[in-house]
């Protein structure tokens, strides 16, 4: 089991920024693939980012609507993953959710940012971006 718990969301007013943390416990870190997802009332789960380990390195994946402004990263010693938003717009606003999924399982996109390849799911943090 890993228990995943976010924090980091609040109040934010266009073109501010938020740095969202999610902390890891449980198995150890280094097993798993790490993604954020994002949900309005009514709307399905929508991906966000997600970052993975292989031989050659670090691979980070990112949705359209957030490319060039939100950096998912990590901090293996302290199990921590990092989702840092900048510039938000209103249409941000959404529970932001981190999820975990075990290295190796996922080598495509379309994986990545599928919410049902995801194993451990975190209780989500409230992102309101508002004037």
């Amino acid at each position: 089991q890993v228990q995943l718990v976010e924090s980091g969301g609040g109040l934010v007013q266009p073109g501010g920024s938020l740095r969202l943390s999610c902390a890891a416990s449980g198995r150890p870190f280094s097993n798993y693939a790490m993604g954020w997802f994002r949900q309005t009332q009514g709307k399905e789960r929508e991906f966000v980012a997600a970052i993975d380990w292989s031989w050659n390195g670090v691979s980070t994946y990112y949705a359209d609507s957030v490319k060039g402004r939100f950096t998912i990263s990590v901090n293996n010693a302290k199990m921590t993953v990092y989702l840092q938003m900048n510039s938000l717009k209103p249409e941000d606003t959404a529970v932001y959710y981190c999820a975990a999924v075990s290295r190796g399982h996922c080598s495509t996109y379309g994986c990545y940012v599928n919410p049902n390849e995801y194993e451990y799911w975190g209780q989500g943090t409230q992102v309101t971006v508002s004037s």
